[in-house]
């Protein structure tokens, strides 16, 4: 299903992980009883030989030239490298340069706002003014909905500092009883960063958030960095960057109506492991990309970075400018990599073979097929987060309830909206095939529970009183990003990552169920 080509590497870069990588490819290729439900079918590797001899401790003289005289760029570029060379205004980057760029856009939220606030005013003054106020997205998505002091507090500090900067983009709330009486209140930052415009080609959006990568779905460079960086950020607009080498994931064939992108992901999380991109760009191309929406696309790269990756990147195309359309009225750049750019490696899937998938406890890693873990009984569903709250995450579900022919939930099924525009969808959005329900009436149909107020929800846990937390040692089956020991609250909780399809599955039969069971 999946075959590794390793590129010729030159001794810059070739680290440990590499080659490690490359010898797993090559065991998984030539074992004369590979799995059968993940194979691995192709792989090569090469490797320059290291001298120890000191040859030079200076850097040999170069003409001073301006980079405007020196004409055509000589070396290809990956995607990735090239709008880190236009960011830093570079006329030729390589994996391992380190470079100051420029950010186009800087979100943090409630839960790493208060920090990079603080850094920055203890670094550039008590009365310092941001870099630009018209750049950065303040977004409190995470603890919102809870009578923790502290939370609020959080909320509060992003407030004072949005008034005293005139920051354009907060997205404010303060009726905590009715998220609909705060018009400017979105969301999840992920998804409301790509509904309100901030996502645009070509450019470089960093986020105190891991899963700030999601935005590399609009072609564009999005990483998350800690509070340090963001502090300096909000100063300067500049970041110390290494520029990472590319992995390319290419995928093909057509998207069986059982899979959706979320099976992509774990399937290649499945395939390189948790540690398998650590400081990489992970670049998705192929047919199977090119169907896929741009919800879908997020799914994708959200996730790259639980294989480690700086960040995930697809090319831009009609799909990308078609959403963007009327969201933004920002010029935007469409990047693409070379014909002859060079990646670390890169692997090919066959999509039309792939088979809905799940990561068991308690790794992103840990990959099974959803039908080999059918004797998995769960307590509870959970669809929702950046990765899996989306509106067409949603139309998924509603889309297995639908087929299961009238079947009540079996176990508790929560919802939670990403933002208040896919809460609205839930509730006005027909459900193709549906003779015109809305997910909100299939889901009420169907037994679930209410669809609750947008937010991160009980994804990272939270404070206890966090709708649908995980306060007991329960088993979940989950449409979120990671299942780590205490991810969703009690230490002792399960959580079987999967796709909403798999997910609402799961929910009817009270077992981690395969959704081929309903739509097919």
């Amino acid at each position: 299903m999946a075959s590794s080509a390793m590129a010729s590497t030159s001794p810059s870069f070739l680290h440990k992980n590499d080659v490690g990588l490359c010898a797993f490819s090559l065991k998984s290729w030539s074992s004369s009883s590979p799995p059968s439900q993940f194979p691995v079918s192709s792989s090569t590797c090469k490797s320059a030989a290291h001298s120890r001899k000191i040859v030079s401790v200076m850097a040999p003289p170069q003409t001073d030239r301006n980079p405007s005289t020196t004409g055509s760029v000589k070396t290809a570029m990956t995607m990735t490298e090239k709008i880190l060379a236009r960011a830093s205004e570079k006329s030729q980057l390589s994996p391992g340069d380190n470079v100051w760029v420029n950010v186009d856009v800087l979100m943090t939220h409630d839960v790493c706002g208060p920090g990079s606030i603080g850094i920055f005013k203890k670094e550039f003054g008590e009365n310092a003014k941001v870099w630009d106020r018209e750049k950065i997205v303040i977004i409190p998505d995470h603890y919102i909905f809870t009578s923790d002091e502290r939370a609020n507090r959080n909320v509060d500090i992003l407030r004072d500092f949005c008034t005293e900067q005139n920051i354009k983009y907060f997205y404010d709330i303060t009726n905590l009883g009715d998220f609909k009486a705060n018009p400017d209140y979105k969301g999840v930052c992920h998804v409301a960063l790509a509904q309100e415009g901030h996502c645009r080609p070509g450019e470089v959006l960093v986020g105190t958030d891991s899963h700030t990568c999601t935005a590399g779905a609009f072609g564009e460079f999005a990483t998350g960095i800690g509070n340090t960086d963001a502090g300096f950020v909000l100063g300067t607009g500049k970041i110390l960057l290494k520029v990472p080498p590319t992995m390319r994931f290419v995928m093909d064939g057509e998207m069986p109506n059982y899979l959706l992108a979320k099976d992509l992901i774990l399937q290649i999380i499945g395939e390189i492991s948790m540690a398998g991109a650590t400081y990489k760009s992970m670049e998705f191309v192929g047919s199977t990309v090119e169907s896929l929406s741009m919800e879908e696309r997020m799914t994708l790269c959200n996730m790259v970075i639980e294989a480690g990756g700086k960040n995930g990147v697809i090319p831009a195309d009609g799909t990308t400018h078609e959403y963007l359309k009327d969201k933004t009225s920002v010029p935007y750049e469409h990047v693409y990599s070379d014909a002859g750019a060079s990646f670390l490696s890169e692997y090919r899937f066959d999509i039309s073979k792939l088979e809905p998938l799940v990561a068991k406890p308690h790794s992103p890693d840990n990959r099974a097929l959803a039908r080999e873990c059918k004797d998995v009984k769960i307590d509870r569903v959970y669809i929702g987060s950046c990765t899996g709250g989306k509106t067409e995450d949603f139309l998924a579900a509603a889309r297995v309830f639908l087929a299961s022919g009238g079947k009540k939930v079996k176990v508790p099924t929560f919802l939670v909206p990403a933002t208040q525009k896919v809460w609205v969808d839930i509730y006005t959005l027909p459900v193709p095939g549906s003779g015109g329900k809305t997910c909100s009436q299939i889901f009420e149909e169907a037994g679930c529970d209410t669809p609750a107020s947008p937010s991160c929800g009980a994804c990272l846990g939270g404070p206890r009183d966090t709708y649908a937390r995980m306060n007991e040692p329960k088993v979940c089956v989950s449409t979120t990003n990671r299942n780590f020991p205490g991810r969703m609250g009690h230490k002792e909780g399960q959580i079987y990552l999967a796709s909403p399809y798999t997910a609402a599955a799961s929910a009817l039969t009270g077992y981690v169920t395969d959704p081929r069971e309903f739509l097919m």
